[in-house]
């Protein structure tokens, strides 16, 4: 039996999330090195964004991450004006579906937050898709937000190209975040709030038992949620 939606959702998004249709089930992980270049440890408060399909699952994934103090479903890749679910599904906008993951760098660093990106949140070898979403909307994407970031990311995917870790080249787009927005209420925290949900069922939670089992010393059961933050 499938769990209605727990959010108050208007008609029109209702029939958004209803024309999902459910895969046979998620991407395999895989088990690949930590980056080789890392930052720094250090305490404070830092952001990154990452697009790798459905941000329903992306999201689910990083909030299940020690250090990781909120992520946030939204888009990013376009204009404000055009930040909108409806305007994005077209694949006109330039917008990815994407997750802003803000972490603690003295707990878990941006390298081992790509580490999980490549190894259970997405596969980085499929060009304008993921699973049973296809659409440069759902592109692999890294919106890095200063040179360090850049510098690590792209060392990373250089790393893992010479390892042949992935049977297909990575195809993970690095560029310059120039505006992430949030998404509407109704899709934050709907991994965790709709876990039998069909499309998550089947595409999503084997991510997060996948992340439990590849890195169970970042792995934390309670989720950050952005609902409840904002409560």
């Amino acid at each position: 039996m499938i769990r209605p939606v727990s959010l108050a959702l208007s008609a029109a998004s209702l029939a958004v999330l209803l024309s999902c249709v459910p895969a046979i089930g998620a991407e395999e992980a895989i088990i690949i090195p930590p980056p080789a270049l890392d930052e720094a440890r250090k305490p404070g408060q830092e952001k990154a964004v990452f697009a790798g399909g459905c941000f329903w699952g992306v999201q689910g994934v990083f909030q299940h991450v020690n250090g990781v103090t909120a992520a946030v479903s939204g888009y990013a890749g376009g204009r404000k004006e055009d930040a909108d679910y409806s305007m994005v599904s077209t694949g006109t906008t330039g917008h990815a579906e994407a997750v802003e993951v803000s972490y603690d760098p003295a707990k878990v660093t941006y390298g081992q937050l790509l580490q999980i990106f490549f190894s259970v949140a997405h596969n980085p070898t499929q060009l304008n898709y993921q699973g049973p979403d296809h659409g440069t909307q759902y592109r692999s994407a890294l919106f890095v937000t200063n040179g360090e970031q850049e510098k690590i990311a792209k060392a990373y995917i250089a790393q893992l190209d010479d390892t042949h870790v992935f049977a297909e080249p990575i195809v993970t787009q690095v560029s310059d975040n120039r505006g992430f927005f949030p998404a509407e209420a109704y899709h934050q925290d709907f991994l965790t709030l709709n876990p039998t949900y069909p499309y998550i069922l089947f595409n999503d939670m084997p991510k997060i038992e996948n992340l439990r089992l590849l890195f169970p010393g970042a792995f934390r059961n309670e989720p950050v949620l952005v609902l409840k933050a904002k409560g």
